[in-house]
Formats: C-alpha cells, sequence, structure tokens
C-alpha cells in the first residue's frame, strides 16, 4: 500500500482522463493518472471533428495532453487496475504489479473495447477502411463506393447517414430492415443486399454466394465492452443501453457511489473525443468541487482551517 493518499485517482490516460486530471491539477488537487497504454482511437492515424486539432493524430493529441497535465502536478503513471474498493472516507486501488493506492476520490476513464461482427477482414481494416462513425471518418471517404454491414436494427439511421456523404450506397443486411426502414433508403438510391457477408477485403465484399461487390469502405457497428470489471463487485447502479449495460452517471460524471465518477466512453461510448474531453473536464471540476465540501466540513468540525492538499505544481 502506497502512504500517499491522492486526493484523487484517475483510471484512464485519454482524452477524458487527461482533461479530468488537468481540471484537478489547475485546482491544486493531488492527482495521479494511471494509465493502461490501450486508447480506444489507437488504431485510426488521424483525427477529424475535432475542433483546432484536425487530422492530428491521436497520440499526438494524447502526448501533448500528458506534457499540459504534468506541468500542474499531475503524475501519469503507466499502469492497469485489477481491483476498486470503496471504504468510508476513502478507495482503495489495486494495481496489476500487486501494489495498491488509497484517494479520496476515483475517475473512471478508462475507455471501452469494440468488439466487431464476426466476418473475416474486418479486424485487420479497423479505423482504416472498416469504420464506424460517418461524423469521425465520411469526408473522408466522400463520394466512394460505402457499404453499411447491418448487424442491430440500431444501424438504420446509421446507413440513412452514411447516404450523405455518397451516393453509391450498399447496405448488407445481417438482419432484417423494418419496411419502412427499408423504403426510406431505397427511396434515396440505397441499394439493400440481404445475402451475408462471408469476407471484408481491400476495395471489395465476399457474399455467401461467392459474388463479389466492389466497396471502398464499410461501416459497420461494434459492440461496446466497457472497462470497468475492476469494481463489478460494488454493486454500483448501471442501466442497460442500445450500446450494452453501462455505469450510470448524472451530469457531472457522478456515479451512485459518494467517492467515484465516470467519464468518456466508459459510460458513453458513442462520444467522440470532444465529448470525452468535454465529459473528462466536467467530472474533474465536480471532484474538486465535492473535495472542497469536505475540506469545509473537516474545517468546520476541527474548529481550524484546513488547506486543501494541493498538488505541488506552480503557482
Amino acid at each position: 500500500m502506497e502512504h500517499t493518499q491522492w486526493d484523487a485517482v484517475v483510471i484512464g490516460g485519454g482524452a477524458a482522463g487527461l482533461s479530468a486530471a488537468q481540471m484537478l491539477g489547475r485546482a491544486r488537487r493531488r492527482t495521479l493518472v494511471l494509465d493502461a497504454g490501450s486508447p480506444r482511437n489507437r488504431f485510426t492515424a488521424h483525427m477529424h471533428g475535432v475542433l483546432g486539432h484536425d487530422g492530428v493524430a491521436p497520440a499526438d493529441l494524447l502526448s501533448r495532453g500528458r506534457a499540459e497535465v504534468e506541468r500542474y502536478g499531475v503524475v501519469v503513471r503507466a499502469a492497469s487496475v485489477t481491483r476498486v474498493d470503496e471504504l468510508a472516507d476513502r478507495v482503495v486501488v489495486a494495481l496489476e504489479d500487486g501494489t495498491s493506492l488509497t484517494t479520496r476520490a476515483l475517475i473512471v476513464a478508462s475507455g471501452i473495447t469494440d468488439e466487431l461482427p464476426d466476418v473475416p477482414g474486418l479486424i485487420e481494416r479497423w479505423g482504416s477502411t472498416v469504420l464506424h462513425c460517418p461524423y469521425c471518418h465520411g469526408w473522408e471517404v466522400r463520394g466512394r463506393r460505402l457499404g453499411v454491414l447491418l448487424v442491430s436494427p440500431l444501424q438504420a439511421h446509421q446507413a440513412q447517414l452514411v447516404r450523405q456523404w455518397s451516393d453509391h450506397v450498399v447496405v448488407f443486411a445481417h438482419v432484417p430492415l423494418t419496411d419502412d426502414a427499408a423504403a426510406r433508403l431505397r427511396a434515396r438510391g440505397v441499394e439493400i443486399v440481404d445475402e451475408p457477408v462471408v469476407e471484408v477485403r481491400d476495395g471489395e465484399v465476399v457474399l455467401l454466394s461467392g459474388r463479389v461487390m466492389p466497396v471502398d469502405a464499410i461501416f459497420t457497428m461494434s459492440a461496446a465492452r466497457p472497462h470497468d470489471t475492476f469494481l463489478a463487485h460494488l454493486g454500483l447502479a448501471r442501466a442497460e443501453t442500445p450500446f450494452g449495460d453501462l455505469l450510470t452517471v448524472d451530469a457531472a460524471g457522478k456515479t451512485s457511489s459518494a467517492r467515484i465518477w465516470a467519464a468518456g466512453n466508459v459510460v458513453s461510448p458513442a462520444a467522440n473525443v470532444p465529448l470525452a474531453m468535454g465529459a473528462g473536464a466536467m467530472a474533474g471540476a465536480a471532484v474538486n468541487g465535492a473535495l472542497v465540501e469536505e475540506d469545509g466540513d473537516a474545517a468546520v468540525s476541527s474548529g481550524a482551517e484546513v488547506r486543501g492538499a494541493g498538488a505541488q505544481g506552480p503557482e
């Protein structure tokens, strides 16, 4: 057990986690970021829809973010978390190397894993020509031959979105479309193919019959697997969503625990980088606000001034 008690520990060193840490560091909170080093967007070469950073490599954004938070005294450590336990006045975080540490507050920004449909060729092309978000990647494939691999009825809307970026769209319906959804797509010139896709190759897909169809890029939907098993035993409130079973949080990222917040894709799989950053910043500010209240309560109780345990960053 580390003897240092942190004001806040952030699990996850991606856009959400570093944004939370930045807010806490600037509030002079002793803050530790535990980074497993596997951000969700590591499979793509460039970010888009990130104002002021359009086209920047995700790794470059995170490198810049780490340097920024460290200037405020935040410590960033490469580590994986195996278990979280909540006590009355602190949270205990156990690490994969067998050590553990304590913190007054915890922010879970550990992200998700995208589990793709079981079709050969998808994984190898994930983030390049196999895509999930037309807002993130649509411009780069605009006007080309685009496919939508439909594995959930929820994707009918995704298929309509993709049509905005190209006049040449084909939907491969691995699950049935409703009559209304099919009519809307056909009315806009979208081809619907009911035959299953058995392989994705460069520039084409192979159907069960052996038929090959030319496709320059294909959009599909992944199953979101949140990285939150380390706190499953705590029984925090969860909800079944279109993306799966996720932690429930309020507008500031607070879970049903008094000392645990969550932000980013771990609770909002559809959030892009700006939304994850905003949620992280909100959670960081909310944690500082909660700690301020706790410091105030302690000061009143002791009858003496209690200074916040600030990070030792530049004044």
